[in-house]
């Protein structure tokens, strides 16, 4: 949902669209099973979840292009404000390649500014 002010009133938008789809009644039949086991309200509401976790699975992560010393410097402070993270979720958030960030890692575990966490 998307909100905008025009002219001094807001305006709110939504921002969804409608689908359709086909199932098979064996696909339905275990999604009901999954609504009256209370785990989903709908099978639009099963949909709609099977449909995000399907996206994060394959998201994709876009690689910023910044000078090495720039990288080095936005992981070493992603560690400090995490205190603990893996190289995956450093690369991710920060929008770096994963490369970089192992190479700037374990240069920071060289120069003792980070250790492993067992």
């Amino acid at each position: 949902m998307v909100a905008t002010s025009v002219k001094n009133k807001s305006v709110v938008e939504a921002d969804t669209k409608a689908v359709g789809t086909k199932l098979t009644l064996r696909e339905i039949r275990e999604i009901q099973g999954l609504i009256e086991a209370n785990m989903y309200i709908s099978i639009s509401d099963f949909v709609r979840e099977a449909i995000r976790d399907k996206l994060r699975a394959i998201k994709v992560v876009k690689a910023r292009d910044i000078t090495y010393e720039e990288a080095k410097k936005e992981v070493l402070g992603y560690y400090r404000s995490y205190k603990e993270a893996y190289p995956h979720e450093v690369a991710d958030d920060l929008e770096l390649d994963y490369d970089l960030v192992w190479m700037i890692t374990e240069e920071l575990k060289e120069e003792k500014r980070l250790e492993v966490v067992e």
